[in-house]
């Protein structure tokens, strides 16, 4: 039997309680298929630790997690601390130094979700978002001149490397081919004339090497327009740090809410851990009464699945939130439910053994 060995960061506010949910139902698939079993370790990190400690996460935190397969994570955030200090100290700290370069979102309208769209079918939202996830407008380079002065200067600076983009901007065409779906990329060549000039010259020229993908290219402003306007048009997208990180928020609006929104930073190569998350954030304002979705964590379990080549079991816990949404007995209240965190994580749990 195969044991999958799993960094577990529950992280602030609601995020313990949304990943009990996620790990009890990965508990359960594995026990319910029996070729496999998951053994979780779990590490207090995040911003509560940083408000006792003055660190995100402890010295040698990294050296710590190589050793795992996976890391699943909660959410950080919480009262007091800046979100910069919490993003650079834990999630992107994680990000860059294990070659997550990929962050892979799912965009789709499940059957029984909301959405806020009027006349659109549901196979109509139905996308992959593959964004750029080490470098771009997140490189975190810069400079801050005469800092407090009436004159003070502050220089951001993207980074955009012909490695990082062609790594990037190929898997999308590889999972396009695989899916036989069609490519889009988003960017804004006629603004940033250096970066997006570069992003669209390498996206072209990889495409010649995908002759079979049907590929197409918006402006962000644009693309932001069509996917409440022609949401259909879009099947996988790939785009840069910051547009990606924008676009999968107005994904998530549309195709149910943050509750429904999962995604996975990914090490292709498998040289070092790859994490999985609900991207909504800490809440701390419902933290501690069981009011938080766990569906979201859910669907993040599903995509460790599928990772890990189960993906037979990834589609089914996908089936089961569908159920759940569609049976309207055991929701949440942003779902316009009632029930409790732990009670949706049960549900789930019950499904897996029908």
């Amino acid at each position: 039997m195969k044991t999958h060995r799993i960094a577990v960061i529950p992280g602030d506010g609601i995020g313990p309680e949304v990943l009990a949910e996620g790990v009890k139902v990965l508990k359960e698939v594995a026990k319910r298929d029996g070729r496999f079993a998951f053994q979780f370790e779990y590490f207090p990190w995040g911003c509560e630790y940083y408000l006792r400690t003055g660190e995100m996460m402890e010295p040698g935190g990294i050296e710590k997690l190589k050793e795992f397969e996976a890391i699943f994570l909660g959410a950080v955030g919480y009262p007091g601390v800046p979100d910069h200090i919490s993003l650079w100290g834990l999630l992107l700290t994680i990000r860059k130094n294990f070659e997550q370069y990929v962050n892979l979102r799912p965009v789709r309208l499940l059957e029984g979700a909301p959405c806020p769209l009027k006349d659109v079918d549901r196979k109509d939202i139905d996308m992959i978002f593959v964004r750029e996830n080490s470098e771009g407008e997140y490189a975190g380079n810069g400079s801050w001149l005469f800092k407090g002065k009436p004159h003070e200067v502050v220089l951001q600076e993207g980074v955009f490397s012909r490695h990082g983009c062609e790594r990037i901007i190929r898997y999308a065409y590889e999972l396009a081919r695989k899916q036989g779906k069609t490519l889009t990329s988003v960017s804004k060549g006629n603004a940033l004339n250096y970066s997006m000039v570069f992003w669209d010259q390498i996206f072209q020229e990889v495409g010649q090497e995908y002759p079979d993908v049907k590929t197409q290219s918006y402006l962000v402003d644009a693309a932001s327009m069509f996917m409440v306007k022609d949401p259909g048009r879009f099947q996988i997208v790939v785009t840069s740090n910051l547009f990606g990180d924008i676009l999968t928020d107005l994904g998530a609006a549309i195709s149910g809410g943050m509750g429904l929104a999962a995604g996975a930073n990914l090490n292709p190569e498998r040289e070092f851990p790859s994490m999985f998350e609900p991207i909504h954030g800490s809440a701390p304002d419902i933290a501690g009464q069981g009011k938080a979705n766990p569906l979201a964590t859910v669907w993040s379990a599903s995509q460790m699945l599928d990772f890990f080549g189960y993906e037979d079991w990834g589609k089914r816990l996908i089936e089961i939130i569908e159920e759940i949404l569609k049976e309207k007995r055991v929701l949440t209240p942003d779902l316009g439910g009632t029930a409790t965190t732990c009670q949706v994580g049960d549900e789930v749990v019950k499904k897996i053994w029908q």
